[in-house]
């Protein structure tokens, strides 16, 4: 059903005083819809489409979180422009999240845009949504039996077969390099055993004094500390991975041999067969750089997304690839494994690209951006730096947000590259 937007209603989701309250322009029609999937998974999403109607469509999608609101929105639609936002399959949930087959939910959206008659799509990545869209644009350029065949942990992904409609152009909003990148970066590799949360190396501890840490005012680590704290969060990935394919190899070797035995498979076998386990990753919020921020510096201030207190961010419940199966850990999740990350990736995007770095991003750190930015291939390329917090939001309270600034440069990025 379509319906104008009109303020406080068909919109009301972006009126929050938290996040500088904007509207959709009036006269912006909303059109929800629900996909199926090639594979066979729900997804759905939100166009919305300016008065003067558009060819050109901006699309925003993460692949785990709900988008409809996002703060470009009325930029988007401001500059004359039709946005669309998609949902992935399983919102708020990454538990089995497996970005190859995130690829089907954005084919999905892409193709329904197409049938609607949209001539030119562009891809908005924020955060996260910057791994998977690059990861898409990756494989969509490809012939489908040059295509992934197989998740790292094993699943064919039914790329070669999928209808992966062209993108014409590509913005990255505070990108970090791919989420298992993002993990590789944060995960403290103080962890002395995995199955127990609170063990920890003194040698690799990066709350103890010892190693550096000295709280807001004080914390700065040796050179000689970060490398091998860097060195010990890949062994840690590692043994991870193994773990994970250790479990996936277990499960398949019961299916085998319950499909060999028919009728007389042991129980013992069966259960194994059919159990999913789940790995409980502890401890994933010790970025050095949220800590010393004499390392790569930037406009950022103590602490990480979770918060100033790295007691509570790095032992909490909450964090980043707090739950996941193995199959989700190896696709999304590993930064050894994971295809999603744009080291891997952004090689392959040819189209033209705007990429906005907020100055005190505590996700995606200068030197992250200027390697993202050097590994697009593109020869239409356009990096600007905006103060912001990562979420766009103003660092003190006598500037504007910087999502304000980013969308000004978005719309005029747009009205350039792809005029009406």
């Amino acid at each position: 059903m379509s319906t104008p937007a009109s303020p406080g209603q068909a919109t009301a989701g972006f009126l929050n005083t938290d996040w500088n309250p904007r509207n959709v322009p009036a006269g912006t029609t909303t059109t929800n819809v629900v996909l199926r999937t090639a594979d066979g998974a729900a997804t759905s999403g939100s166009l919305y489409e300016p008065a003067m109607p558009s060819d050109t469509v901006v699309c925003v999608m993460h692949p785990r979180e709900f988008m409809a609101c996002h703060y470009l929105i009325p930029d988007i639609v401001g500059a004359g422009y039709a946005a669309w936002s998609q949902a992935p399959r399983s919102v708020g949930n990454d538990l089995r999240l497996e970005h190859e087959f995130a690829l089907h939910d954005v084919a999905a959206g892409l193709a329904h845009l197409n049938s609607r008659g949209f001539r030119r799509i562009v891809l908005l990545g924020n955060s996260g949504g910057a791994g998977l869209y690059a990861f898409y644009a990756q494989q969509s350029a490809l012939p489908g039996a040059e295509r992934i065949a197989r998740t790292p942990g094993g699943k064919p992904t039914q790329l070669a077969e999928l209808d992966m409609p062209a993108v014409d152009g590509l913005v990255f909003i505070g990108p970090h390099p791919g989420q298992g990148a993002l993990l590789m970066n944060c995960i403290d590799p103080s962890v002395a055993n995995e199955g127990d949360a609170l063990s920890v190396d003194p040698a690799l501890d990066p709350l103890s004094p010892a190693s550096g840490y000295g709280g807001p005012k004080g914390t700065r680590y040796e050179a000689a500390f970060v490398e091998r704290y860097r060195a010990a969060q890949r062994e840690r990935v590692a043994r991870i991975d193994a773990t994970a394919r250790e479990l996936i190899e277990r499960r398949l070797s019961a299916r085998k041999r319950v499909k060999a035995a028919g009728a007389a498979a042991a129980a013992k076998d069966r259960r194994i067969a059919a159990h999913t386990p789940i790995i409980n990753v502890w401890r994933t919020d010790g970025d050095l750089r949220c800590f010393d921020l004499s390392l790569d510096p930037s406009d950022r201030k103590f602490g990480s997304l979770w918060g100033a207190d790295p007691y509570a961010s790095n032992y909490g419940a909450v964090g980043f690839a707090r739950q996941c199966t193995p199959e989700s850990w190896l696709s999304t999740w590993s930064g050894l494994s994971s295809n999603a990350s744009l080291a891997k990736t952004a090689a392959a995007i040819t189209q033209p690209v705007l990429v906005v770095e907020y100055t005190g991003d505590q996700a995606c750190f200068p030197g992250d951006v200027r390697r993202i930015v050097d590994a697009i291939a593109s020869t239409t390329k356009r990096h600007e730096r905006v103060r912001g917090d990562h979420h766009g939001r103003a660092l003190s309270a006598d500037e504007e947000p910087g999502r304000l600034a980013a969308g000004r440069l978005l719309a005029d990025w747009l009205r350039e590259t792809f005029p009406a």
